[in-house]
């Protein structure tokens, strides 16, 4: 069982930069592919970021390339999201996910584990 911590949320202007983290635990975190995911009221949780094992290959969605950037650091069992150039559209709680035999993870379906998300609100 793997649990993911996520941090690094909060209140930000448009324009600004955030860095979220999660930590893992529980299990062997370089067995898994992770991801990012965000979801707002109403909608479903959507793919933001992924990268692979190894961290030697990144995903991102169309919304969030060139302004989001995904990396894990395996010794200390933690994925990271730098957030640059965000925008009011941006603003929704992000989700730490976990994925094992997968090169990546892009769709919730394919997660094993969640984190709790953590808050991010970007103003205009």
């Amino acid at each position: 069982q793997v649990q993911l911590v996520e941090s690094g949320g909060g209140l930000v202007q448009a324009g600004g930069s955030l860095r979220l983290s999660c930590a893992a635990s529980g299990g062997s975190f370089s067995s898994y592919a992770m991801g990012w995911f965000r979801q707002v009221p109403g909608k479903g949780r959507e793919f933001v970021a992924s990268i692979s094992r190894s961290g030697g290959s990144t995903y991102s969605a169309g919304s969030v390339k060139g302004r989001f950037t995904i990396s894990r650091d395996n010794a200390k069992n933690t994925v990271y999201l730098q957030m640059n150039s965000l925008k009011p559209e941006d603003t929704a709680v992000y989700y730490c996910a976990a994925a094992a035999q997968v090169a990546v993870v892009t769709t919730p379906n394919g997660v094993h584990y969640w984190g709790k998300g953590t808050l991010v609100t970007v103003s205009s």
